[in-house]
């Protein structure tokens, strides 16, 4: 009796040229991912989405910075692994196989952030992923001092920023998606500091503000920051009507539904649209997207299953969700940031931007989960609010000699435009995004 051989196959969608690699070629992160030695993919500095296959055995691993997802089909004659960052591009492949029956969104997966993800293509059936850690932050390992805590921070951000623009043309304008909150402060300032530092024009620097059919309070105060800042001169405000604010449109980017991702991927969307009408040319931008997430920065009150002990208690819940072992965690998105960073990364990428976000590495999060969050808090949520401010005030002041203004935080849909204009351009129900999603697949 003759045994069947499988033939397994693997298409792969990834462009190696969307990763923003910073201490070493892809060729040598290849080999990294491909050895499947988690110590090895750590040292990868960057913000990253690779496979590699190395007989039947396929590698997988991703920074928050990048999305990946994947597929995997069946063939009578072996299985067929696609590999993407969208949905939409994995339905795509299938229907090119002529198996586009098989897809269904929920049967994709993504490859969570900080793992690498083995799947063996052996055939019918196919055993379950193995996904080993490769970036574990110690926790509590830094002084209460906050002035030592932000230099800390902002010195690992500053060298990170620094990093890449090693990567860039000297002349490439770079934008900075700014509402002159907390983080994208943080990041113009520090991004005209170490343009200056290295002797090239900061005048190649935009700080793009989107403003609402006039309504944004972004728009003030971004306006205050620049003027305490001596940076007016960067500041671009980006004018939208309140038809391009298009939470549906937004779905069938991003390709989820939950409401705050979508709400905030809405805004960014419509902002880029914008930016791309106005310079059709622009390539760079960055932003300050995972400095929450880093410094817990979000209201507990309004997420019922979450508490102050499990915010804090538990490694990167931000950043990754309740873990990959969590019978909460979802295959198909993730958790976390893993999963909420495309309301940043795929509006940028499906108009050809070429996206940063410099507080979502893992060296950045490294620092941030040093911080001894319970012993400069005490369990209290007002003091954790407190604690980003001055961090981050400290931090750039320390490295760059400028004392940004603090202001209080708002979430970026909410400063965009005003409350009415809000009220109308999103619905009420987490059903209604749910109904969108939907349709967008069954389309």
């Amino acid at each position: 009796m003759h045994q069947h051989r499988y033939v397994e196959r693997v298409v792969d969608l990834m462009d190696p040229g969307e990763n923003v690699l910073l201490n070493m070629s892809y060729e040598d992160a290849a080999e990294r991912v491909a050895s499947g030695d988690a110590r090895r993919v750590g040292e990868i500095d960057g913000q990253f989405a690779i496979i590699q296959k190395r007989g039947n055995i396929v590698r997988m691993a991703r920074s928050i910075g990048r999305p990946m997802r994947y597929f995997l089909a069946k063939r009578a004659e072996g299985p067929c692994l696609i590999v993407a960052e969208r949905m939409e591009q994995l339905r795509q492949a299938l229907a090119e196989e002529g198996l586009e029956d098989q897809f269904h969104p929920s049967y994709t997966r993504m490859v969570p952030a900080h793992y690498v993800v083995e799947i063996a293509l052996i055939g019918c059936p196919d055993p379950n992923p193995v996904n080993t850690r490769f970036f574990t932050p110690e926790r509590n390992v830094l002084s209460s001092d906050l002035s030592e805590i932000g230099e800390r921070y902002i010195s690992k951000l500053a060298e990170e920023m620094n990093k890449w623009l090693d990567t860039l043309d000297e002349s490439a304008p770079l934008g900075v998606l700014f509402s002159g909150g907390i983080d994208s402060g943080a990041i113009l300032v520090v991004l005209r500091y170490l343009l200056l530092q290295r002797g090239q024009t900061p005048t190649r620097l935009k700080a793009f503000t989107l403003n609402v059919a006039g309504t944004s309070a972004d728009a003030s105060q971004a306006r205050k920051f620049v003027d305490e800042t001596d940076m007016s001169m960067y500041l671009e405000i980006v004018d939208v009507v309140k038809d391009d604010v298009d939470f549906r449109e937004t779905i069938k980017v991003v390709e989820d539904y939950k409401p705050l991702d979508v709400q905030s991927a809405t805004m960014a969307y419509a902002l880029l649209k914008k930016i791309r009408k106005l310079y059709p040319d622009w390539v760079y931008l960055v932003d300050g997207d995972g400095g929450d997430e880093n410094l817990k920065d979000y209201p507990i009150e309004d997420n019922p299953e979450l508490t102050i002990v499990s915010v804090l208690n538990n490694l990167m819940l931000y950043q990754e969700g309740w873990g990959v072992e969590s019978i909460k965690h979802s295959l198909t998105y993730s958790g976390g940031q893993s999963r909420g960073h495309v309301r940043t990364y795929a509006p940028a990428a499906t108009l050809g931007f070429r996206g940063f976000s410099p507080f979502a590495l893992p060296s950045v999060i490294d620092v941030a989960e040093g911080i001894p969050f319970i012993e400069l808090t005490d369990w209290e949520h007002e003091k954790l609010y407190d604690l980003k401010g001055e961090i981050v005030r400290r931090g750039v002041e320390a490295v760059t000699g400028v004392t940004m203004p603090i202001f209080e935080k708002r979430r970026f849909q909410h400063g965009a435009a005003s409350e009415d204009i809000f009220q109308d351009a999103f619905p009420e129900t987490d059903q209604a995004y749910r109904d969108v999603f939907s349709e967008v697949f069954d389309s």
